[in-house]
């Protein structure tokens, strides 16, 4: 653990205010403070049913655009059933990547170290080492677009991404099946605001994402010890995110109107959704990027089992621009690039030298 880390445990976010891109007024700690948190337990993260938007109901489909809306602008977070993915794919998942992570050597896990690819920082995390401002308890394998040949490319080469050949296209499924969610969901958010619903449809056609493998090992008495968190209090940079439902309490949303955190607990077979920083910036702050975190389970037996979980954070692509939605008045914030907009945020985990700066 670095001194930077050390620090981390007991850092708070406005220490991190600088990077930020979109307003954050929020102030917490980055790990968990069981003697400052406070858990509001009334608040309940609402479920929504896809199912009628994605038959083509437009009556459905104008229902859950303004649910949709609604949810994410009074906390940015939201529970989706009825989306169409097959859940098989979803068990299987937590099989293969405990797989993974517990069967490939650490030294050939080292041979992949995470790395910028374009705006993304694309490769494995060791353990303590997701970012350079918190020891965060978890092992991390981030897949970008590039990592799965879902373009068919001539020259994609699995092994540059891949330590074992054969879990690529498992994988893909996964993402192939996520893709045909994202136009749905974005242009319902366009609906919402009243917004032409094919605004997006281009630069969300092929778009990059990020796709996660979490492995939170179990925690040792060191570890409980330590006070570092299994994930350290955070917003996500996307537009949003999809995190099938995890059967491993843990994941809190903080709900900024009372400061309070919220314990989500979402039915199997479900996806978490939540808004990031992009979304926060082209919404001129209507929809918050919600702070997020992980935190060690409260039933002392299940810490000393492991946590799996695999998001897909969606973006645009690294060259395209950030621009509030027409119609919606006084824009906080001017065009920007896609890939300055992230990697100025994102070097506050990685080092100042991660911004790229490509301004007009």
């Amino acid at each position: 653990m670095t001194d930077k880390q050390k620090q981390g445990v007991h850092a708070v976010s406005q220490d991190f205010k600088a990077y930020e891109q979109v307003e954050k007024n929020q102030n917490y700690h980055l790990a968990e403070t069981p003697d400052a948190d406070e858990f509001d337990e009334d608040f309940v993260i609402q479920t929504l049913d896809m199912s009628g938007l994605l038959s083509g109901d437009k009556q459905a489909g104008n229902l859950f655009a303004q649910q949709l809306g609604k949810a994410m602008e009074e906390i940015g977070f939201v529970i989706l059933t009825g989306h169409g993915v097959d859940t098989a794919l979803y068990e299987e998942a937590q099989v293969k990547i405990k797989q993974f992570f517990e069967t490939i050597s650490e030294q050939q896990k080292l041979n992949y170290l995470a790395q910028r690819e374009g705006s993304v920082n694309q490769g494995y995390f060791p353990i303590k080492q997701t970012t350079i401002i918190h020891p965060d308890l978890v092992q991390g394998w981030v897949f970008c677009r590039r990592a799965f040949n879902m373009d068919n490319d001539s020259d994609y080469q699995e092994d540059k991404f891949w330590p074992e050949k054969h879990y690529e296209a498992f994988f893909r499924k996964i993402c192939q099946a996520h893709e045909k969610l994202v136009l749905p969901i974005m242009q319902s958010i366009l609906h919402y605001f009243d917004c032409d619903k094919t605004l997006y449809d281009e630069k969300l056609t092929r778009a990059n994402f990020g796709f996660r493998l979490n492995y939170y090992p179990p925690l040792n008495d060191e570890d409980i010890s330590s006070g570092a968190g299994r994930m350290l209090g955070h917003e996500d940079v996307d537009l949003f995110t999809l995190l099938p439902a995890q059967d491993l309490d843990g994941l809190q949303v903080l709900n900024r109107k009372n400061m309070k955190w919220v314990k989500l607990k979402a039915p199997q077979g479900s996806i978490v959704m939540n808004t990031g920083d992009y979304m926060q910036r082209i919404t001129n702050d209507r929809l918050p990027s919600t702070t997020h975190r992980v935190s060690s389970p409260r039933d002392e037996s299940r810490m000393r089992k492991c946590r799996i979980s695999f998001p897909m954070a969606i973006y645009i692509r690294e060259n395209e621009y950030l621009e509030v939605l027409p119609g919606l008045e006084n824009p906080h914030y001017p065009p920007i690039k896609a890939i300055d907009f992230h990697t100025r945020i994102t070097s506050k985990y990685y080092g100042d030298d991660y911004a790229i700066r490509q301004e007009k």
